[in-house]
């Protein structure tokens, strides 16, 4: 597959698994909630892709409940062919144009508000191709998260 639609179906599979979205724990590492014992683990779930892009909902601990949106970049790049083909299948010109996702590590972000003003924010990685990732997220509450899916 050698379309720009590659990554975008790539970062689609990511989250389409599971009825259409994508479950992400965020564990807190540092902040009040770390005082909880067992300190509470808040299930997210991230909506399907268009464009790199989804939907996020999650319900604080509190039941407060929050929505945003997370975001992928893959890296892309783009490849261009001219010239004249002699086989007998393609006489004449050959033009084309393609573009891939190139393999390694896609950076995201999540972002998200809270109905009581919480803002949660964070960074995550995963591989190009898979369904796991990893980060971390901060809120205005003052607490750290890991964030994995």
């Amino acid at each position: 597959m050698r379309t720009a639609c590659l990554s975008a179906l790539s970062a689609f599979i990511l989250l389409s698994a599971c009825g259409g979205s994508k479950p992400m724990q965020l564990y807190p590492t540092s902040g009040p909630l770390t005082d909880q014992t067992p300190p509470p683990v808040i299930e997210a779930k991230a909506g399907t892709a268009k464009d790199n892009s989804g939907t996020l909902t999650f319900r604080l601990p509190d039941r407060t409940r929050c929505e945003g949106t997370w975001s992928s970049v893959a890296p892309r790049v783009q490849s261009r062919e001219r010239g004249i083909s002699l086989s007998i299948r393609d006489l004449g010109g050959k033009l084309s144009r393609s573009t891939e996702t190139v393999g390694g590590v896609n950076r995201g972000e999540i972002y998200a508000v809270c109905r009581d003003g919480t803002i949660v924010q964070g960074h995550f990685a995963m591989g190009s191709g898979t369904t796991s990732g990893t980060g971390t997220a901060t809120d205005s509450r003052g607490n750290t998260f890991k964030l994995m899916f």
